[in-house]
């Protein structure tokens, strides 16, 4: 169980080109991993991205709590892999009191959009739970889905992106063509191509959840396999265990530590650097 959990965990701070590389219809570069686009203002537009970035320093730098918190707020924004970040943390009771039921509602929660990943380990923490937990699991998990499902956080997201586009050079115009936008960089003001920063599947809600599902719908996790290739039929994922909830359109956005984030998304994680806790 261990070795599967730190696994998971190094697939989920790869947010760079790995895992973009398997998106379909040619997905746009990882802003996350452009220091460029970042001095443009692009995570400041990107809450989701941007909190799941400083969760992974923290989480990279051992600060568990502050990480936790982190993860806790981009998921506030409809992020997926902080959402399963929160619960591997509760699983393993890092940075937070281990509470493997409320962990087992993140864990449901990550794979509300089916992603494979998520679902592989919300049926391992389910086999490993007691009747008692799971009982728990199914009650709190309604409050997490009230105030984290995608139902009450995609309408957050939207409005961020919809709102933050407009403050983008050259947005209001819709005309990107030749231009170029000059940001602070190594050696002073560089330029960056407007198409770049202007990407529809950037700032269109529904084209961004497509590029998230893109990328998170077979996340990049270790497997060895031995002897011949064999095609194997997925099974039908199993629906979520936790009855629905009315969505919490107005909670409250968790609060979070003050951050430096002068070096944010200049030295994306490596495979395997939050791998070696227990």
């Amino acid at each position: 169980m261990k070795r599967s959990i730190r696994i998971v965990t190094a697939a989920l701070l790869l947010v760079g080109a790995a895992s973009l590389a398997q998106a379909q219809d040619g997905p746009p570069p990882d802003p996350t991993a452009d220091p460029l686009m970042i001095s443009a203002g692009f995570l400041s537009a990107h809450p989701d991205l941007r909190y799941r970035l400083l969760g992974l320093e923290r989480y990279r730098e051992q600060r568990f709590e502050d990480a936790f918190r982190f993860f806790q707020r981009s998921a506030f924004y409809a992020d997926k892999p902080s959402q399963g970040m929160v619960a591997e943390m509760l699983w393993k009771g890092e940075g937070v009191a281990q509470d493997r039921a409320l962990a087992y509602a993140w864990m449901d929660l990550a794979a509300e959009r089916g992603y494979l990943g998520f679902l592989g380990l919300r049926e391992r923490y389910w086999n490993a739970l007691d009747e008692a937990e799971r009982a728990r699991a199914l009650e709190q998990g309604q409050a997490v889905y009230a105030k984290y499902g995608d139902a009450a956080a995609q309408p957050r997201l939207a409005t961020v992106l919809r709102r933050e586009r407009k403050n983008i050079t050259g947005s209001r115009t819709g005309f990107v063509g030749s231009l170029q936008i000059f940001v602070p960089g190594p050696g002073g003001y560089q330029p960056i191509d407007g198409s770049k920063l202007h990407d529809d599947r950037f700032w269109d809600p529904e084209k961004y959840m497509a590029w998230h599902d893109a990328i998170w719908a077979r996340p990049m996790i270790g497997r060895v396999d031995v002897g011949e290739v064999e095609k194997v039929d997925e099974p039908e994922p199993l629906p979520s265990r936790i009855p629905k909830a009315a969505p919490e359109t107005d909670a409250q956005e968790p609060t979070t530590p003050d951050a430096d984030e002068s070096g944010l998304g200049t030295q994306p994680p490596q495979p395997g650097q939050a791998a070696s806790g227990p």
